[in-house]
């Protein structure tokens, strides 16, 4: 298995920065960021969608 340290590490992020260019970099991390956080809202959405209609349901037993 190779041994990856941190001079390969930063030829990786030379050539990404050379391929894409730094303006961009930046976009994808933006997009990233974003879609994460959409992620989160939608998982806590649907948390709190369950959470009510396990209320209603017990209501509606009683």
């Amino acid at each position: 298995m190779p041994n990856i340290g941190p001079v390969e590490i930063i030829i990786v992020l030379l050539i990404v920065v050379l391929l894409f260019g730094v303006g961009r970099i930046g976009k994808i991390g933006g997009e990233l960021g974003k879609s994460i956080r959409e992620f989160r809202k939608g998982i806590q959405g649907d948390e709190d969608k369950n959470a009510k209609l396990e209320e209603t349901k017990k209501e509606e037993a009683r």
